[in-house]
């Protein structure tokens, strides 16, 4: 698979380096300073898990990019594997088989965010996030938020303008591969929502319900929903 694929993506331009040893992973991200990596989850030599937590940690004598993207590429598709590759540091997970023009779209998604310029500082009307600190202000107040609320305003903060559909939240704060049933995102925005918007004036966390290109006012943060899904969310006036 490892040779089919590398034909591929060297068709579609992509300048490729391939190994099967973690050992020659390891050298070849030192040497070559790519710009993704994808590995496999199982290796002659180790854990693909190992692997990338190894990358993402760093070793004395290694030069490596320790924030280099990863997606991890795996016959292992049980959610545990997914969830222990996003614990190491994996930015996406994709299972075997695949098609691959998804897997090229991953790849140029996780591209892309990686090649977002990254503030110190976010800032959104009287909102300030402190991405080294990860503090929160609203109007100079400390707003005290978890880890994941935390992640899921800076993906908001990011493009404050944007109106973000829902899977795409849970893919890239999460790294859920699909929807299904899962309310996390329902009940993280919604007690980030009450978090921000203290004085009762809805300015932050903001749901669009029904046709997106009806945009809310600029500079809020944006979820598109749809009228089945955020139950605690404002309703229409």
């Amino acid at each position: 698979m490892r040779d089919h694929l590398s034909r591929q993506l060297a068709d579609d331009g992509f300048a490729v380096f391939a190994v099967d040893r973690a050992v020659e992973a390891l050298e070849l991200v030192e040497t070559e300073r790519p710009d993704l990596v994808l590995l496999d989850a199982v290796l002659p030599d180790a854990s693909g898990f190992e692997v990338c937590g190894r990358l993402r940690a760093g070793e004395p004598g290694r030069a490596w990019n320790r924030d280099v993207p990863v997606i991890m590429v795996s016959a292992r598709g049980d959610p545990s594997d997914r969830m222990r590759g996003f614990a190491r540091g994996a930015d996406d997970y994709v299972v075997r088989p695949f098609v691959y023009e998804e897997l090229v779209a991953r790849m140029r998604a996780v591209l892309r965010r990686a090649a977002r310029p990254r503030h110190p500082r976010l800032a959104v009307r009287d909102l300030e996030i402190d991405l080294a600190s990860r503090v929160v202000r609203v109007a100079g107040a400390a707003v005290a938020l978890s880890a994941k609320e935390f992640d899921l305003l800076v993906a908001l903060a990011e493009d404050p303008e944007r109106v973000y559909k829902k899977e795409e939240l849970l893919r890239d704060v999460w790294g859920f591969r699909s929807l299904g049933r899962t309310r996390t995102l329902d009940s993280h925005a919604s007690r980030l929502r009450r978090k921000l918007n203290q004085n009762g004036e809805a300015a932050y966390v903001v749901n669009v319900w029904g046709d997106r290109r009806q945009r809310p006012a600029k500079r809020r943060l944006s979820v598109a929903s749809a009228r089945s899904e955020f139950q605690e969310a404002s309703r229409r006036p």
